[in-house]
């Protein structure tokens, strides 16, 4: 009857020690994840900003260009300011299309990629 017992108390000691150890490796497995998801976006974002900084000269630029060959300053900037308007509209109207839905399936496939 002994031997019983004890072979039930091993049972529930493996058992314990399995749920210890799925519980840890699933802790890692999300820590890892999220790791991977975060320094992904956060290098995506240092890229942006760069290009925002170039995008941002080149507007100024092309303004003072605009100006200088329409001979008012200003009218170089208004030229732009409207086309950023315009570029402002489409993006409001396409934002699912262009923006949510690839970001979305960008943090999907990070998530869901097993290496």
């Amino acid at each position: 009857m002994e031997t019983k017992a004890s072979t039930i108390e091993l049972l529930f000691e493996k058992a314990e020690d399995y749920a210890r150890t799925t519980a840890e490796l699933t802790k890692l497995t999300v820590v890892d994840k999220s790791a991977d998801v975060l320094s992904s976006l956060l290098s995506q974002m240092a890229v942006g900003v760069v290009v925002a900084l170039f995008s941002l000269l080149i507007n100024i630029g092309i303004s003072l260009w605009l100006g200088e060959l329409l001979d008012k300053t200003y009218y170089g900037f208004f030229i732009v300011s409207g086309c950023h308007l315009i570029f402002a509209i489409l993006l409001y109207s396409y934002k699912r299309v262009w923006i949510k839905m690839p970001v979305s399936n960008f943090i999907i496939h990070k998530m869901l990629n097993n290496k």
